[in-house]
């Protein structure tokens, strides 16, 4: 389908065919194969997907044009792609910190997602998460969680991509019973967002130590039958990865295998404590992995080797994870500038993860970690327009030498200007275009309050 979209709007683009949209920057850094970095550059969309990227004056001799969004002192990039979320958690933002990954999740997010989690509760905490996500930059999001519908419609309401997850759990959970009736929610969910532009829908076994080897399975099952992708948390922490040695004598990886997990479409969330012998299955499965930095070291679950699974050419991109605890925050800037510095700090060299590759896992290695390569990532002719503009005019961004190293290690998520996702404006001079922030901000002050209430219960 892209390559039939690509020969169509090559051939519009030799005619002169009017676009919808150029938008042009002092910069275009365009994610594509060769990398290139355009300076005055531009890019054309008509419709939902990008013409043409290169020199604005060539852009604008080629695609005559109404409607322009020109920003001389700003990067025009790609949408960023955050890999891994739990995104209506927003509500349950700083509930409880500091603490390990199983206290927090037994003792502190379980019992709060019991007494709190609705459709309605999912609804607003999404908008929330999604007004901060495309504030900053991110057109695509990875889900995990439950009433995933609602988190469908929220983000279809919003104008965002996402990868959504429907949770399977072995315990009762705000929408199941049971992993039966999980599975079935599921497999309403798959039907109705079938082939729908934005949303791609997926099965979310939450993890090997939340859910039975029959539930496991049955999702693969499920997932193969829909062509869906898999998600799942993978090698966490180092108490999964020891129980699951004690208990079946195998790492958690050659588990997922042996029970035929990875045999399709799947991504794998953290993968810190994986062996060699892990990396090569996960290899042989092409399963995409999201790598996160802020929460790995905020739960001092470790580093992952995310140096090896680049070597080994695994597509791996980049998650903020959920923000009650494990991140507080959906900031991708913060994601890239702390993995690119992890990796330098854990092996010693500071050549480690340059700033480039960091910006590849935030884009088109986050594409590929989701499968959505030809679709999204990159700023190319044929591909969705999935775009923003980053401000270059701030005390923090100047001077500029290398633009790679600007956006990582400089620049920050309150940066962004402009979003486009699917060809549609949704975020203008930091405004957002399709949410209404004032009434967001108002509504998550009520939950906090019902929250409260509901710990002391």
């Amino acid at each position: 389908m892209r390559l039939i979209c690509s020969l169509l709007l090559c051939a519009a683009a030799l005619v002169g065919e009017p676009a919808d949209w150029i938008w042009s920057a002092r910069y275009v850094v365009t994610m594509d194969a060769q990398r290139r970095v355009i300076e005055d550059g531009a890019v054309a969309v008509r419709g939902q997907r990008i013409l043409a990227a290169g020199p604005r004056a060539e852009i604008e001799r080629r695609f005559p044009v109404a409607r322009r969004l020109e920003r001389g002192n700003a990067i025009l990039a790609p949408g960023l792609i955050n890999t891994h979320t739990h995104a209506a958690m927003s509500l349950f933002r700083g509930i409880a910190d500091d603490l390990l990954l199983q206290d927090w999740l037994e003792h502190y997010i379980f019992p709060a997602e019991a007494r709190n989690v609705t459709p309605d509760f999912v609804r607003w905490g999404t908008r929330l998460a999604c007004l901060e996500m495309l504030l900053s930059g991110t057109t695509t999001f990875t889900d995990m969680y439950y009433f995933e519908d609602v988190v469908a419609e929220t983000a279809k309401e919003t104008g965002m991509r996402g990868v959504l997850g429907e949770t399977i759990i072995g315990f009762p959970s705000p929408d199941a019973k049971t992993p039966t009736a999980a599975l079935a929610f599921t497999e309403r969910f798959l039907r109705r967002f079938r082939h729908d532009p934005l949303v791609v829908a997926a099965v979310a076994p939450h993890a090997i130590y939340t859910n039975p080897d029959e539930s496991l399975k049955a999702s693969r099952a499920l997932a193969n039958r829909f062509g869906a992708p898999l998600l799942i948390h993978l090698s966490e922490t180092k108490r999964e990865n020891d129980e699951v040695l004690a208990r079946r004598r195998v790492t958690p990886t050659r588990l997922l295998e042996s029970l035929g997990v990875l045999d399709g479409r799947t991504l794998a969330a953290h993968c810190v404590w994986v062996t060699a012998g892990d990396l090569e299955i996960l290899k042989a499965h092409r399963t995409g992995i999201a790598h996160c930095p802020s929460s790995n070291m905020k739960l001092a679950s470790g580093v992952a080797p995310v140096t090896k699974m680049l070597a080994l050419h695994l597509a791996t991109g980049l998650g903020t994870d959920g923000p009650a605890g494990s991140n507080n925050d959906f900031d991708m800037f913060e994601e890239m500038d702390l993995a690119a510095k992890l990796q330098k700090v854990s092996t010693g060299d500071p050549r480690a993860l340059p700033a480039a590759a960091a910006l590849e896992m935030a884009t088109i290695g986050g594409a590929r970690a989701l499968g959505l390569e030809q679709e999204i990532g990159s700023l190319e002719p044929g591909k969705r327009a999935d775009m923003i503009t980053v401000r270059l005019d701030r005390p923090h961004a100047v001077p500029l030498y290398n633009v790679f190293s600007q956006i990582v290690y400089a620049l920050k998520g309150c940066d962004v200007a402009d979003v486009m996702i699917d060809g549609k404006p949704v975020v203008r001079d930091g405004q957002a275009l399709t949410l209404n922030a004032s009434e967001i901000l108002s509504k998550a002050a009520e939950y906090r309050v019902k929250i409260q209430a509901s710990l002391r219960q």
